[in-house]
């Protein structure tokens, strides 16, 4: 099953290959370089995460403590780059992103296959949303806070992630049902998770949280849906009892 996910996983990466082929072909060489980064440094943060769950998840716990931390940091250096303004903001942000990442370090200690099933998802999600914005998005949902997102990039997104969650029932336990409002919930949550990372940057005035990622920024630039994805994962277990 592992190396069947995997395969599909290279087959999702070689469409993404062909659609930024299509979409950076006619642009101006440098706006394509960028774009080329992004993806090749996505292909391998893809393939550290997947494997340190398929191999030893307790590598994966500590990539997800990592990820958390560091993100606390950006929050911080952000903050303190705009002279502490915004104090009442910060402290707002700071409690919800405590509570996300609780959420996103209990979610990482879960059972593999849910961690796996829900990595994809959210994966997928991501990468697709990128890909169909580019390819057919036209209409900007938020404008002034993030204005790559497009309605048709986050409905391309949420299609393919949503019906690969049928082809990785295998992973989860539940129910078609449960399985599908997992998958949904995630995608919402991912979303909501990009947004407030997004708009925190906007209150703050900057481009990216960070430069550790060519090509994405900052850990939040990259992880914030990751975080928030994951932190919805953990409420329908430990709460709903999916």
């Amino acid at each position: 099953m592992i190396q069947t996910i995997y395969i599909i996983i290279l087959v999702y990466f070689v469409l993404g290959g062909i659609g930024f082929y299509l979409i950076n072909r006619k642009k101006d060489p440098a706006v394509a370089r960028e774009s080329y980064t992004k993806f090749i440094a996505y292909f391998f943060i893809i393939n550290i995460l997947f494997f340190s769950i398929v191999l030893n998840p307790v590598v994966f716990r500590y990539l997800a403590l990592v990820i958390g931390l560091v993100g606390v940091v950006e929050l911080f250096r952000l903050f303190n780059r705009r002279n502490l303004e915004n104090k009442v903001f910060f402290g707002f942000s700071l409690l919800l992103y405590f509570v996300l990442t609780i959420g996103f370090f209990l979610f990482s200690g879960l059972s593999k296959e849910l961690i796996l099933f829900s990595f994809l998802v959210l994966s997928i999600f991501d990468a697709f949303s990128q890909i169909s914005g580019q390819l057919f998005g036209k209409t900007r949902i938020l404008p002034e806070i993030s204005p790559n997102k497009t309605l048709g990039g986050v409905v391309g997104g949420a299609l393919f992630a949503v019906a690969s969650a049928f082809v990785l029932k295998r992973l989860y336990d539940g129910s078609w049902l449960e399985s599908v409002l997992l998958a949904a919930g995630i995608v919402v949550f991912a979303f909501l998770g990009d947004i407030a990372a997004s708009y925190y940057k906007r209150k703050y005035q900057v481009k990216d949280y960070s430069k550790l990622i060519p090509g994405h920024g900052g850990f939040l630039d990259r992880f914030d849906s990751l975080i928030a994805g994951g932190a919805w994962v953990a409420f329908c277990v430990y709460v709903l009892n999916f």
